[in-house]
């Protein structure tokens, strides 16, 4: 989960209309002022063209930072949200370029407390989040605005993302498919670390864990809370729990040479064991980023996306 911290996202705070410095403040004072001329950039005055929509989606109290790639046409079109990983270095941008080019409206956003949302992180309250976001797009009101289709979400999630995929689907037996690229089985690692260690270390090692994946862009949150949050949920976030939930369901599983192989192919199996026909597997060989084979992972999603689109 450790990919290397840039400034590119703070560089695009201003365009984007997240709240991470004055700047960003400012195109939020902006955005809210509801005014046509309320805009730094002219947008072209043409109906259903793709487009880029930045916005602030509540959850619990809390305004998350939430960018919607609209897809070219009147749709409705079906809709990918696209979750990131802990601590969300690697937004995977690229990815939600390509689904819409394919057709998919895509939403992006950040959970309570990570960069520049509001709020506090926690592994809990991005579950909420998640779900908070299906809720809000399955507005009617929203649904119309962004030309999409509530009856056709399906989740995308990255690391952590692939995690939080997984506890929202299970909950949620309307989604129409996941997709976990380098899932994060948080719950199953706590898990196996305290099958093999004693309590104290097991907390001491996902503390030690996590804080080595670079918690900066977080708040509201500290490694060690992180880690007894996990070790109270393990069992019931571990995704061979979720099995019996997600069978049926349509399911891409990506994996890569960064340890979490095994533990999603595991996954994989189970689903098939409990007769899920609708399980695909990819393996590419690179890093937890995909640093080297971005465009492979793309076809890969946009041709397992392609029969759910209908």
């Amino acid at each position: 989960m450790k990919i290397g911290i840039t400034s590119a996202f703070f560089a695009a705070c201003l365009f984007a209309g997240l709240t991470l410095s004055p700047a960003c403040a400012f195109a939020e004072t902006i955005k809210d002022a509801k005014s046509d001329n309320a805009s730094l950039l002219k947008k072209p005055k043409s109906e259903n063209r793709a487009s880029m929509e930045a916005m602030q989606i509540p959850s619990h109290g809390a305004q998350m930072n939430a960018l919607v790639y609209v897809a070219a046409g009147a749709g409705p079109h079906p809709v990918v949200i696209l979750l990131h990983g802990f601590p969300g270095n690697e937004r995977n941008l690229d990815l939600a370029q390509d689904m819409r080019r394919a057709g998919w409206d895509v939403v992006y956003f950040n959970y309570r407390g990570a960069w520049g949302s509001s709020g506090d992180f926690s592994f809990s309250h991005g579950i909420e989040d998640v779900a908070a976001m299906i809720a809000y797009m399955r507005q009617p009101a929203n649904a119309e605005r962004l030309r999409l289709d509530p009856a056709r979400i399906v989740l995308v999630g990255h690391s952590m993302g692939g995690f939080m995929a997984v506890q929202a689907a299970s909950a949620d037996p309307a989604i129409k498919g996941i997709a976990m690229i380098s899932a994060a089985d948080m719950g199953g690692m706590f898990e196996q670390m305290s099958k093999q260690k004693s309590p104290q270390t097991a907390l001491h090692d996902m503390s030690a864990g996590l804080a080595g994946e670079g918690m900066a862009p977080l708040s509201g949150c500290t490694p060690d809370g992180l880690a007894k949050e996990l070790a109270d949920h393990a069992s019931a976030w571990a995704f061979q729990s979720k099995v019996d939930a997600l069978k049926g369901l349509p399911a891409l599983v990506v994996t890569s040479d960064d340890g979490l192989a095994s533990a999603n192919e595991a996954f994989a199996n189970a689903l098939r064991h409990a007769d899920d026909t609708r399980v695909t597997t990819v393996h590419l060989a690179t890093d937890h980023a995909y640093s080297d084979r971005r465009i492979e992972l793309s076809h890969a999603l946009v041709k397992w996306l392609a029969p759910l689109a209908r």
